[in-house]
């Protein structure tokens, strides 16, 4: 069994003091590809903002990479979210900068110091996510696939152990949805944990993984029986 990065025994949380999650029950490792589903309030984005200090814990046993989440300090959030690749559903890219420049600004606020080492490294993910000659265009000039795209780069730049996306494929159509879920398996199978919320069932049964899904106040491992029911 690979490590576990996440483990969580226990644990409660609110958001605006309503509690969305009890009980919450979780071991994820290395490799390892996560489905979290459920209605909108349900509790997955709540969840997922608890892994990178964006939502404190009530109350239970939560360890992120080694970081105790119910003690974590505020001067240690930032050394946590460097080995995390977050993925938001609204890019969240700054639209009055290049491609290369976007990419260019997280290697510098995380510490690249060097601008040759700063070059190779944004060729390497651009080639990885297919989008090596688009780095002199601004985000507007992309299609919402080719930003996402963009978004999954910015995210690995770090070599993550850990990605972390929310309804990654919420506003892409169809084919570009599943292009996008192809390659993050593809980061995955390189030893990363992904976690990725999501309601399009299609998804989990074209790419499969490990499926929770959120009801009720409680997290629940997808049953065989709940795996078959979303096969075609």
């Amino acid at each position: 069994m690979e490590e576990a990065l996440i483990t969580y025994k226990g644990v409660e949380i609110h958001q605006q003091e309503l509690c969305v999650l009890e009980e919450v029950d979780l071991e994820l490792h290395a490799g390892e590809f996560v489905y979290l589903t459920g209605k909108v309030g349900s509790g997955k984005t709540s969840l997922l903002k608890t892994f990178y200090s964006e939502l404190d814990i009530v109350s239970g046993q939560a360890e992120v990479l080694g970081y105790d989440m119910c003690r974590i300090r505020r001067k240690q959030i930032p050394q946590l979210r460097r080995k995390l690749g977050i993925i938001f559903q609204d890019f969240q890219l700054l639209t009055d900068r290049s491609v290369y420049d976007n990419l260019d600004f997280v290697l510098c606020a995380t510490g690249w110091k060097r601008e040759t080492e700063r070059k190779e490294r944004i060729a390497e993910v651009l080639h990885q996510v297919e989008m090596d000659h688009k780095g002199y265009k601004l985000p507007n000039e992309l299609s919402g696939g080719e930003q996402q795209r963009i978004v999954i780069a910015r995210a690995i730049l770090n070599a993550p152990r850990i990605i972390l996306a929310d309804e990654p494929t919420g506003n892409l159509d169809v084919d570009t949805g599943r292009a996008i879920t192809a390659l993050l398996h593809q980061i995955c199978r390189q030893g990363t944990l992904v976690v990725m919320t999501t309601h399009n069932l299609s998804l989990i049964r074209e790419f499969p993984g490990e499926v929770y899904r959120c009801e009720g106040h409680r997290l629940h491992r997808a049953t065989e029986t709940y795996k078959e029911e979303i096969k075609p």
